[in-house]
C-alpha cells in the first residue's frame, strides 16, 4: 500500500460523529463494492488512524489506501460522498510516509441476541427429538454454553443492501465490528468490499495497511 487519501469527519451539535461515520463508510462500503476486484475482494483498503481512541472510538478520520495513485483515482471516493460534503473533508491522494507500522483491520463477526436464541432453540430441539428429553430440560442443559452477544469492539453501523431490497419492511442496520491487530512486518493479504482484511486462502495471511 503505496497511496493514500484521508476522509475526516466534521460532526456538528445536531449532527453526531456515530451518524456520519454510518453514512460515509456506507458509501465507501458502495463505491467498493462498484469497483471490486473479484468476488469480494477490493484493492482499496481501509484504515482508522485514530483506532481505539476515548470518545467515538474509531475517531473521526478514514483513510483509503491502494498501491498505485491510479486505484484512488478511479475510486474517485469524492463523487460517491457528494451529498454528505458539509460533513466530510476528502483530502488529496498522497504517497504512504517512510516511517509507518503495519496493522490489520478486519471485521469480527458478533451473533445477535436474536439470532443466539434462534439457533439455541433449534438445537434444543434437535437434542430433544433425538434423545428424548424434554425440550425444557435441553434447553436449560444448553444455557450453559449459550455464547455472549456483547462485544466491546468499535463498530459502525450499516444497512445491508440486499435486505432493503428483498425485504423494504424489515430493518436493515447492523454493527460493523472492527478488530484491529499489530505486525511486525508487512503482510500480503487480501481485502473485502469493506477494505477490511480477509485472509488469503492460499497463504492465510493478514491485508495489512500502514499506521501512521
Amino acid at each position: 500500500m503505496n497511496y493514500y487519501q484521508e476522509i475526516t469527519m466534521l460532526p456538528d451539535a445536531e449532527i453526531p460523529l456515530g451518524f456520519i461515520w454510518q453514512n460515509v463508510f456506507q458509501q465507501v462500503h458502495i463505491a467498493l463494492v462498484e469497483h471490486k476486484a473479484g468476488p469480494n475482494q477490493s484493492e482499496i483498503a481501509v484504515g482508522f488512524p485514530d483506532y481505539g481512541q476515548k470518545g467515538f472510538p474509531l475517531g473521526n478520520k478514514l483513510r483509503l489506501f491502494a498501491t498505485e495513485q491510479a486505484q484512488l483515482e478511479k475510486l474517485s471516493i469524492t463523487k460517491w460522498l457528494t451529498r454528505l460534503e458539509d460533513y466530510c473533508h476528502v483530502k488529496a491522494i498522497k504517497p504512504v510516509p517512510e516511517e509507518v507500522t503495519w496493522v490489520s483491520f478486519s471485521r469480527q463477526h458478533v451473533k445477535s441476541p436474536e439470532r443466539i436464541e434462534r439457533e439455541m432453540q433449534e438445537k434444543a430441539e434437535r437434542w430433544s427429538a433425538k434423545s428424548g428429553k424434554p425440550l425444557v430440560e435441553c434447553l436449560a442443559e444448553l444455557e450453559r454454553t449459550k455464547p455472549s452477544s456483547k462485544c466491546d469492539l468499535p463498530f459502525v453501523y450499516l444497512h445491508s443492501q440486499q435486505t432493503k431490497q428483498r425485504s423494504p419492511d424489515i430493518n436493515s442496520k447492523y454493527p460493523l465490528f472492527i478488530k484491529l491487530q499489530e505486525f511486525t512486518g508487512k503482510s500480503n493479504g487480501t481485502f473485502d468490499c469493506y477494505g477490511l482484511s480477509s485472509k488469503s486462502n492460499e497463504e492465510n495471511v493478514n491485508g495489512c495497511v500502514p499506521q501512521f
